[in-house]
């Protein structure tokens, strides 16, 4: 865990006795309160709620192969509904700080390699398929032993490229980091320049959270959410800002409060349709990629955030890991069920681990406001991206902190924990980071006759991700249209 972490979540003993939800939640062992899960809990749903909006865009916004289209309104009742019985699920039964919900990047290869070639039934039934190959990866423990077979200085390297990654994702969303398709591919705001007034907002709410955290103000990063949602809203109502500058979430304030979910997606699945539709190599093909992004994606994010959390054991271990990948397969499995895409654990879960959360009771206050998003969908959509993703920023650079554990005099770490890091931002892609980490990991040791330093478990791993890094000469080899 880092210093500057530890010192704003841990600079005082929880008060009070081992109450029930102390003794669920082991409160006083890992050092926290209710006050401080609930907070952090709070602090994750704000981070991650533009999921609920932004996951009904993705999908609603492309076509099966019979050119049919899924249901704005019925997603977003999908997409909240989902992330709420995941996350409560990884609150009670893993007790982490692991929010989950529809996984970006999983669910554009649903949208846009799955759905062309299938029904969107039968789409869901590959996502309900891979959710259930990653069970039982979870339960025979193979899951389990490939995350403890990594070594140490490279699950720390993943926590600072996760950092680096959540910390650009921050930046870019919010409109600070711009991309072109000019030289340079990134760019500051507008043509080098802060012009517009979403800009204004993330700058101001981010300067205001660095100066409420580094001072200790307890719940810092919600207050500067809250106090930057405040600031946006007047702002449109005041000023004429472009349609579209504040991006996927206009902070303009509902005529209404309560909308009706619409739970008409619900079961709409095909298990094994897609197989028949789309052809079974390319089908096998488009479930290895949700696979194997589900399975390091997540595994990512959980060592990064558990570590940030001060959760993981001297030799890299993460306590009832086995629980929490089970869970993560469910509920990616569930995703399918509720036709919102595969759920996975979401790397804003950082924002509630810097504002102090520890155990799975934050989860229960993440989960059960995605509940009450069913009900509130308009409000979700006051929060702009402008005053969230500061948080991502300020976390991320918590979790660079932990570039310090790596070693870096020995080479057989130096590079692959450098491509670890800088290929998670520079390819917005946790999975890439991962697997060029560990490929190169195995590739040096085998250069250097120490082949028996790796591990049995991750020569496997090595061999999957080349087949991913080469997934499309092998499509063409294999005539896979």
């Amino acid at each position: 865990m880092s210093q500057s972490t530890t010192s704003q979540a841990d600079d005082s003993p929880p008060g009070g006795g081992r109450g029930p939800l102390d003794r669920l939640f082991d409160l006083t062992g890992r050092r926290t309160s209710v006050a401080r899960e609930l907070r952090g809990g709070v602090t994750t749903f704000f981070a991650m709620a533009y999921i609920v909006l932004l996951n009904p865009i993705i999908l609603g916004g492309a076509k099966d192969v019979t050119g049919a289209t899924l249901s704005i309104p019925q997603l977003t009742t999908m997409t909240a509904l989902s992330a709420a019985v995941a996350t409560v699920i990884m609150g009670l039964v893993g007790n982490a700080p692991l929010a989950l919900a529809a996984g970006l990047g999983v669910n554009a290869v649903v949208a846009f390699q799955a759905a062309p070639v299938m029904t969107w039934p039968q789409a869901m039934g590959l996502v309900v398929i891979e959710g259930l190959i990653i069970v039982v990866l979870a339960l025979t423990g193979v899951r389990e032993r490939i995350m403890n077979s990594i070594p140490l200085a490279l699950k720390h390297a993943i926590a600072v490229g996760i950092g680096a990654f959540i910390a650009l994702v921050g930046l870019y969303d919010a409109g600070f980091v711009t991309s072109s398709d000019t030289s340079p591919p990134l760019s500051l705001g507008t043509g080098g320049h802060l012009e517009t007034w979403p800009t204004l907002v993330f700058a101001l709410t981010l300067l205001l959270m660095i100066v409420l955290y580094v001072r200790r103000v307890p719940g810092a990063i919600l207050v500067s959410i809250i106090a930057g949602t405040v600031a946006a809203v007047l702002i449109q109502e005041n000023v004429s800002v472009p349609k579209g500058g504040w991006g996927v979430v206009t902070p303009d304030m509902p005529d209404k409060l309560f909308a009706t979910p619409d739970f008409g997606l619900f079961g709409e699945v095909d298990l094994f349709g897609g197989f028949g539709r789309a052809g079974i190599i390319t089908a096998l093909v488009v479930l290895f990629t949700l696979v194997l992004s589900g399975f390091f994606d997540a595994m990512g994010t959980i060592l990064g955030i558990s570590d940030e959390a001060g959760l993981v054991g001297e030799r890299g271990e993460v306590p009832r890991l086995g629980r929490i990948l089970s869970v993560d397969g469910m509920s990616a499995a569930f995703g399918g069920l509720t036709s919102s895409s595969a759920n996975t654990v979401f790397v804003e879960s950082a924002a509630g681990v810097g504002e102090g959360a520890r155990t799975g009771l934050a989860n229960i206050a993440t989960g059960l406001l995605f509940g009450v998003t069913l009900f509130l969908t308009p409000l979700a959509a006051v929060v702009p991206a402008q005053a969230a993703a500061p948080a991502l920023v300020v976390v991320g650079a918590l979790m660079m902190t932990q570039v310090a554990k790596v070693d870096w005099d020995d080479l057989e770490i130096t590079i692959p924990a450098f491509l670890t890091i800088v290929l998670m931002p520079f390819t917005y892609s946790i999975t890439t980071g991962i697997g060029m980490g560990m490929v190169s990991y195995a590739l040096i040791k085998l250069a250097r006759g120490k082949v028996r330093d790796v591990s049995v478990w991750l020569w496997p791993v090595v061999a999957l991700f080349l087949v991913f890094f080469a997934i499309h000469p092998i499509e063409e080899w294999l005539d896979v249209t």
